[in-house]
C-alpha cells in the first residue's frame, strides 16, 4: 500500500482536529438530493456505508448530539438502486432542542450515452421545522456530464408531488419541479471533494438544499468526512422562526 502523501496527512489532520470540536450542537440539516454515481465496470452488486457522530458534554452545560446516515446500494442490470437513512437528536438539559428522521429510496436506469433516468421517494420528519411530516415522489431524466478519474458531473430535473402534514393547518398537496446537480472532485488517491444541490419549486414556496463534502480515506473502508449543509425555505410554516438552516459537522465513515 502507498505511503499517504504530505498534503492528504494534512487533511486528516485538520479534520481530526475538528472532530473534537462539538460541531453537531446545530439544530436542522439539508437532505440532498444524492444521486447513487454511475456504476463502475468493477462495482460490487451490494455496497454501503454507515456515518457516525456522537457528542456528549457535562459539567456547566448537559448536553448531547447523536447523528447517524447510512446507505444501501445495489446494482441489477441497466439499475442503480439506494436507500438510505438518516437521524439526528440534540437534547440540552434533558430537552430536546432537535429531533429528525429521514428515509428515502431511489433507483436509476442507465439509458445508451451520458443519459439515464431516475425516480425516488422521501419521508422526512423534523420536529422543529413547523411540519409534522412530508412525503415526496419525483422523477426525471439526468445527464452525465463528465465522468472521467478526477472528476464527475450530473444534472437532471423532473416533475414530482409532494405531501406536507402540517401541525396546525390543513396539510398541502403541492406539484413539484426539481433540478439538481452532483460534482465530485478526487484530487489525491485518498480525499475528494463532493458537492450536491437541489432545488424544489412549487406554487408555496421554494426549497433548496446544498451539501459539501471533504472525505479523507484512511483505509479502505474507514474515513472521515468533514461537511456543511444548507437548507432554505423561502415560505416555511408561521410557526418557524426562519428560512434557513445549516449544519457543519465531522464524523466517521465506513464503507463496505
Amino acid at each position: 500500500m502507498p505511503k499517504p502523501r504530505r498534503d492528504v496527512v494534512a487533511i486528516v489532520r485538520w479534520i481530526l482536529l475538528l472532530a473534537c470540536w462539538p460541531l453537531w450542537l446545530t439544530a436542522a440539516y439539508a437532505y440532498p438530493f444524492y444521486a447513487p454515481p454511475p456504476p463502475q465496470e468493477d462495482a460490487p452488486v451490494f455496497s454501503g456505508d454507515a456515518e457516525l457522530g456522537f457528542t456528549r458534554l457535562s459539567g456547566n452545560t448537559n448536553s448531547q448530539t447523536l447523528i447517524g446516515k447510512t446507505r444501501l446500494t445495489w446494482l441489477t442490470g441497466n439499475f442503480t438502486y439506494s436507500l438510505r437513512g438518516e437521524v439526528r437528536n440534540v437534547t440540552k438539559d434533558n430537552e430536546t432542542s432537535a429531533e429528525q428522521y429521514l428515509v428515502a429510496g431511489r433507483e436509476r436506469y442507465e439509458l445508451d450515452g451520458p443519459h439515464y433516468l431516475f425516480g425516488f421517494a422521501r419521508w422526512e420528519k423534523d420536529r422543529f421545522a413547523g411540519y409534522d411530516q412530508q412525503l415526496s415522489a419525483i422523477g426525471g431524466y439526468g445527464r452525465q456530464i463528465l465522468e472521467n478519474g478526477t472528476h464527475t458531473l450530473s444534472l437532471e430535473a423532473g416533475p414530482g408531488y409532494r405531501h406536507d402534514r402540517l401541525r396546525e393547518y390543513d396539510d398541502e398537496r403541492l406539484m413539484v419541479t426539481y433540478t439538481a446537480l452532483d460534482y465530485r472532485w478526487w484530487f489525491s488517491d485518498y480525499a475528494d471533494i463532493q458537492q450536491e444541490m437541489s432545488v424544489e419549486y412549487t406554487d408555496k414556496n421554494i426549497t433548496s438544499r446544498s451539501l459539501t463534502a471533504l472525505t479523507a480515506r484512511l483505509n479502505s473502508k474507514l474515513s472521515l468526512r468533514l461537511s456543511h449543509e444548507i437548507k432554505h425555505n423561502s415560505q416555511p410554516p408561521d410557526e418557524t422562526n426562519v428560512r434557513t438552516d445549516t449544519t457543519t459537522s465531522a464524523s466517521l465513515l465506513y464503507r463496505w
